[in-house]
């Protein structure tokens, strides 16, 4: 080749100058060399750099497909988009018939196009989308696409032959047409709560069949993103009648609130970790605290059933400011939080007044009007903090000055607001004296026999009454010992007289009963636990059976080192429970593999089970799955006959709450409850 004009002289100067302007763009001239091939007149360097390698093969190849291009009568010709394959390279060009003025030369102008990239790009892709669709049409499951307006996009195959509907017929429909009216609003709330970026569940969503019948259908709403853009949602539908999958089932209870069907506590504290780990720079994001003024006063005037209704009304109208920027939570009882992310403050103070505006509108109940007004605290990341604990504590302390200042309107955050509450500096000094001053106490609540109505067991419950705060709340304290590190001479302390009381009752001849110790999972993960406990029997010369270890599913993290744990703590022959089963672990696993003896049902599926339908076959499904494996079931905060009405239908073994009793001083167990062995 060459970069030259010398073999040429009528090539204009002008058609080299352009080629020349373009030094990236592989670009050659040609000319016929006889009556078959080509000549390379000039070739600028990034054209050099692909000919080169391979010049003869390369230019005998274009020679071939040039040769379909010649049109003898034509002065000027453009062809475009000509494959052309070297080696590996896949490129296309363009070619350029230019006939010069003196008429005696046929100059062809060829520019090329490196599609390598391009093509691996495109298989790449497609790849991808056959695999997307692979898993889509052979799926097990029925899966529904719906676009963000709520109109179905597509249906696999397995979807037709559930629900009986031709797919040409249900694409570009509502979803909602599909949707039985009492399943609605929770659905539409899973909806809404999915286009925000997280996958929801919803349990027994009734689904219409083609033929006009409903069918109880278990979901899963799983969010389609695109450029960290929500555009969609899939829906993954399962036949709750022949769903036995009990892990599925207690995980959507372990994250959802069952009376409104809103995120619970569980899920507002992963969410709001997630989100302010992913928190882009620059991006605000506010807690938004909602509790309800004076609603005890309703639920104590009207009854509970009304004051669930009213909640549920209120969730309602809440969810209506659900959207990709806003999630809403059920705190507990009367207390809802959103999660606000991208707004400013001028935009979080528009939302919060448009929340009191719409809960300050009368509430329909039986007829009957109701109104019900709102405190709202705000605290904003990063300003107020950028950990999770600590915007939800300061929007506590914000709501808890609303409230204080009048009700019925927001308060945001301020440092001062901080000289409101108790010094936990000062608190955990006191709490380090406690044992010293023998602040601690340990009251007993004691375990009803369903069947029976005896009482052989009772669960020990720290209570610290301090001299300068007065009596503190286990809530309040026992995060702050677990932090500190106190918790583990406070566990100690409480084993310790467990063991005395137990000892005492031996040798005064009461009958034989037994006590459960909660464990702190901190206690739980020493490498010598199930040594001091063993320590402590010994000592105290008790029946190693009238000792319950109570642990949490928090605490089993580690499979190895639990399995280990346990099988000692069984070696030496205690009682080991699980303590608010179903709202810790993700895995059901551990029931089978670990020597547990009792499962503890967490009050917050026994609570309403009385009103609720679903809440009683949860409990009930929790039931028979523990005495399918052999242990007993222990029923946590039963407070209405009618939940033990449910718990003994479904062979509930114990029960404990305020039906029977509230946790006593020892005093009160010696008096009521113990009595001397028979001789």
């Amino acid at each position: 080749m060459h970069n030259s004009t010398n073999e040429n002289t009528a090539i204009s100067d002008y058609l080299i100058n352009v080629i020349k302007e373009n030094p990236n763009i592989p670009t050659f001239l040609l000319k016929k060399d006889g009556q078959n091939g080509f000549a390379v007149i000039y070739a600028n360097d990034a054209a050099t750099s692909i000919l080169q390698p391979f010049e003869q093969s390369s230019l005998e190849k274009l020679s071939n497909q040039l040769q379909t291009l010649l049109v003898s009568n034509e002065k000027y010709k453009f062809h475009q988009n000509i494959p052309f394959n070297i080696q590996k390279h896949h490129y296309k060009y363009d070619v350029a018939i230019m006939l010069l003025e003196n008429g005696i030369e046929m100059v062809y102008g060829v520019t090329m196009y490196d599609r390598t990239k391009d093509e691996i790009e495109k298989s790449i892709l497609k790849r991808y989308k056959d695999k997307y669709l692979s898993l889509f049409n052979n799926n097990l499951d029925s899966i529904i696409s719906v676009c963000e307006n709520g109109n179905v996009l597509d249906l696999n195959v397995i979807t037709s032959k559930i629900l009986g509907y031709d797919p040409k017929i249900l694409v570009g429909q509502p979803i909602e047409q599909l949707i039985e009216e009492n399943s609605m609003r929770n659905f539409q709330l899973m909806v809404k709560q999915t286009l925000t970026g997280y996958a929801t569940e919803m349990q027994n969503c009734l689904i219409r069949h083609d033929n006009g019948h409903y069918l109880p259908m278990y979901i899963k709403a799983l969010p389609i993103e695109i450029n960290n853009n929500v555009i969609g949602l899939h829906l993954v539908l399962r036949d709750t009648k022949t769903e036995s999958d009990e892990q599925e089932q207690l995980y959507y209870l372990a994250y959802h609130d069952h009376l409104t069907g809103l995120w619970n506590r569980r899920a507002l504290k992963e969410h709001l970790r997630d989100t302010l780990m992913n928190a882009e720079p620059g991006t605000e994001i506010s807690v938004v605290r909602i509790d309800l003024d004076r609603f005890k006063m309703i639920n104590e005037s009207l009854g509970y059933n009304y004051g669930d209704e009213l909640l549920k009304k209120i969730a309602d109208r809440l969810g209506l400011y659900i959207d990709k920027s806003n999630n809403l939570y059920r705190q507990s009882g009367d207390e809802f939080v959103f999660i606000v992310i991208g707004k400013t403050r001028d935009e979080t103070s528009e939302f919060a007044e448009n929340i009191l505006i719409e809960l300050s509108k009368p509430l329909y109940l039986d007829h009957q009007e109701y109104f019900v007004t709102a405190s709202i605290g705000i605290s904003m990341f990063p300003y107020d903090g950028k950990k999770m604990d600590e915007l939800l504590i300061k929007a506590d302390q914000a709501l808890y000055i609303a409230k204080d200042r009048g009700r019925a309107h927001y308060r945001y955050y301020q440092e001062q607001m901080n000289l409101a509450f108790p010094n936990d500096a000062l608190m955990e000094s006191h709490l380090r004296r406690a044992i010293e001053k023998e602040e601690f106490s340990i009251h007993y609540q004691p375990q009803v026999n369903l069947v029976t109505g005896e009482i052989n067991s009772f669960e020990a419950l720290l209570r610290w009454n301090n001299r300068k705060f007065g009596y503190v709340s286990p809530m309040n304290f026992i995060p702050l010992a677990e932090e500190s590190g106190m918790i583990m001479q406070i566990g100690d302390w409480v084993l310790e007289e467990v063991c005395k009381q137990l000892k005492y009752w031996q040798e005064k001849g009461y009958r034989p009963v037994r006590i459960a110790v909660n464990i702190s999972p901190k206690q739980f993960v020493q490498d010598n636990f199930a040594v001091k406990i063993h320590e402590k029997i010994q000592k105290y010369d008790i029946k190693p059976s009238s000792l319950e270890v109570e642990i949490t599913e928090s605490a089993m993290t580690d499979m190895q080192d639990t399995f280990t744990t346990l099988k000692e703590l069984k070696d030496i022959g205690v009682v080991i429970s699980i303590d608010d089963f179903g709202t810790g672990y993700s895995s059901l696993s551990y029931l089978k593999k670990y020597p547990i003896d009792i499962i503890k049902i967490d009050q917050s599926f026994i609570k309403d089970m009385e009103l609720d339908d679903k809440n009683a076959a949860i409990a009930t499904t929790i039931i028979q799955l523990a005495h399918s494996l052999g242990m007993e079931v222990i029923a946590e905060g039963v407070e209405k006959d009618r939940q033990v009405e449910i718990l003994k239908s479904a062979n509930c073994q114990k029960a404990q709450g305020y039906l029977f009793s509230k946790p006593v001083p020892i005093e009160d167990i010696n008096e009521s409850y113990m009595q001397y062995k028979k001789p």
